[in-house]
């Protein structure tokens, strides 16, 4: 307050000396006119110094503060730190913005961001690919509208969004998405997006588990429960006993091998990898071994052919990889149709990338298999034909044991087949360095 009253003072003194120099030049006229004249001046000055703070206000830059004075100086200077303030608050609201959309587009998710009205305000690449979005195109664009998908269109009007929805990608029907919704400001909403495709295939895979484990199981105890209430309950002859005694026997045995196959996959699933750090395994003598059970196996109702290259030495555990060549070979035996050709081969070899390998190899002229059934051949329990599988007396886990022991040999196996034209199946297992020799552990080796 006391520095307006000097103001004031100080106005009142400029135009009471204005008006006695007018006294003195023109008396009592003068004096008013000085007055004027002098008011007139003071007002053009504020007049200049409004204007150059109008134009300064209309291109702010806060380094060009305009040359004022009086009071028009006092306004320039809290205008000046007004401004000043809002400017950093406002490069920090830049900042944060610009901080949260590169936090976003580093996330494996997808984010979309969307206004009251459910309109696109940005989304990440993530979410881009996801959803089928376009970032230039699609702002400013309703969500709905450009996600044709029924259920999630009930999703976002439902507004109950506790639980994600698991939908199909809008540009990929083998992508499955977990989308959810959340709100948060003043009616905003935020759309989140994971693809669970790997996490359903799984799910898929453990409940398709545990139904084909509880109908492999649940056939021979129902034969077993069968047999044993007729021995219970009628009296049987001696040649009935010993027939149903020996299907009973049969039963058993195949939950036998069903359950030590189940115990052989877990441990190979647990356990470290077997390669270098294993003992030397004599590929040549696994694979002559193999050959020499799949005649025994035959009984001469096939035409057979080994061809195995002596010397090739890997790292490993040998009981796994004879398991391995073995269940490769059987299945040749028990799919080829009498007379039926079967080539059994080792030889060295070298993978993709220029490795060396023993190339284990067995062809056959069985039934085949068609191009839809391969990807999912060493999935456990999957069957091509499943009361064909049951009669050759497989439990449908033998290539999901092949394929864990190649994998802890950091080996690779390949299949091919036509329908009708047979299947030819191909293991490759990296090679020892010369100088290697294997421990006889052969003669305990059995097939899983």
């Amino acid at each position: 307050m006391a520095f307006i009253f000097f103001r004031l003072i100080l106005l009142a003194m400029v135009l009471g000396a204005a008006a006695i120099v007018g006294q003195m030049v023109a008396g009592h006229k003068g004096a008013v006119a000085g007055s004027i004249l002098a008011s007139l001046f003071i007002y053009a000055l504020h007049v200049r110094s409004g204007l150059r703070i109008i134009e300064w206000l209309d291109n702010f830059k806060v380094e060009n503060v305009p040359d004022v004075s009086g009071w028009w100086d006092d306004l320039a200077a809290k205008l000046f730190r007004y401004l000043r303030l809002h400017q950093r608050q406002q490069q920090a609201l830049t900042n944060a913005l610009v901080s949260f959309r590169t936090a976003a587009q580093a996330l494996p998710d997808g984010v979309v961001t969307l206004d009251s009205e459910g309109h696109i305000s940005w989304c990440n690449d993530t979410a881009q690919d996801h959803l089928g979005l376009k970032l230039g195109s699609d702002i400013g664009q309703p969500l709905i509208n450009l996600v044709r998908n029924p259920n999630f269109s009930k999703y976002i009007r439902s507004r109950s969004w506790e639980q994600p929805l698991i939908m199909t990608a809008p540009r990929s029907r083998s992508k499955v998405l977990s989308v959810q919704l959340v709100s948060y400001g003043d009616k905003q909403m935020l759309v989140l997006s994971r693809d669970v495709t790997q996490v359903e295939k799984l799910e898929r895979m453990r409940r398709d588990f545990i139904a084909n484990v509880s109908h492999e199981l649940k056939t021979p105890l129902t034969v077993l429960s069968g047999f044993l209430e007729t021995f219970r309950d009628l009296p049987l002859s001696k040649e009935q006993q010993t027939e149903y005694l020996n299907l009973m026997y049969t039963q058993a045995n195949r939950m036998q091998n069903l359950v030590e196959d189940l115990l052989a996959l877990s441990a190979l699933e647990s356990s470290p990898n077997a390669g270098e750090g294993g003992e030397p395994v004599d590929l040549s003598g696994i694979a002559q071994k193999t050959g020499d059970e799949a005649q025994q196996l035959s009984a001469g109702k096939h035409n057979i052919s080994v061809d195995v290259e002596k010397g090739l030495m890997g790292f490993g555990n040998s009981a796994e990889i004879f398991s391995a060549f073995s269940n490769i070979v059987t299945n040749a035996v028990r799919y080829t149709p009498e007379k039926g050709n079967i080539t059994i081969t080792l030889r060295r070899a070298e993978n993709e990338i220029g490795k060396a390998c023993a190339a284990f190899v067995v062809r056959d002229t069985g039934i085949g298999i068609s191009a839809e059934h391969i990807p999912r051949l060493t999935e456990r329990f999957y069957r091509v034909d499943r009361s064909r599988s049951r009669e050759s007396g497989g439990t449908g886990l033998g290539l999901a044991i092949v394929k864990h022991v190649v994998q802890r040999h950091d080996g690779e196996l390949d299949i091919q087949s036509r329908p009708n034209a047979g299947s030819t199946f191909t293991i490759l297992m990296p090679l020892a360095k010369a100088g290697a020799t294997s421990k006889p552990a052969l003669a305990e080796a059995t097939v899983v």
